[in-house]
């Protein structure tokens, strides 16, 4: 019991030290210090990755996301975008019972004088999913939902990204 309330108090110490020395935790409130004031999305109006990173960028409140391309500190160019799902196991009878489902971007980001900041990128994520034919739509769903987290991820990662571009 005695053992217990030391590991306890030690616990507490050791928190409120780490809270009080300022202590925390890289991106760990989201934002992000961006190394440009403002930058150009060079996505689809209509893409929703594209409306996801706006979104993302402007919570953070310290990048301006420009409609023109020449007003923009910095240019977002997607070099590619796409989705693909292909057959990761079979049953015995033949059948799929596992897909492997995959999300892949390749971007760059050059500056207004088009020198580049970041050069041809690609992020490509993944992930599985198990397959019945007894529950189609359920697992049309639970694919799209995969997209989903796959594209908030990839937000995150190119956040992480931007953030890490050393000025010039």
């Amino acid at each position: 019991m005695k053992t217990i309330v030391v590991r306890t108090l030690l616990a507490l110490v050791a928190a409120a030290i780490l809270a009080g020395c300022g202590f925390q935790l890289r991106g760990s409130n989201g934002q992000y210090n961006m190394p440009f004031k403002s930058i150009y999305l060079a996505f689809s109006e209509t893409s929703p990755l594209g409306t996801e990173l706006k979104r993302n960028l402007r919570a953070g409140n310290t990048v301006r996301i420009e409609d023109d391309a020449s007003k923009a500190e910095a240019l977002f160019d997607v070099l590619g975008e796409s989705r693909g799902k292909a057959i990761l196991s079979l049953n015995s009878l033949g059948r799929v019972r596992e897909y492997a489902l995959s999300y892949t971007l390749v971007f760059r980001v050059r500056d207004a004088n088009n020198r580049v900041l970041l050069g041809p990128t690609e992020i490509t994520l993944r992930r599985n999913i198990a397959f019945d034919e007894s529950q189609v739509l359920a697992k049309e769903s639970e694919e799209a939902l995969l997209y989903r987290d796959m594209q908030a991820d990839l937000v995150q990662q190119i956040l992480r990204r931007l953030a890490a571009i050393k000025p010039t």
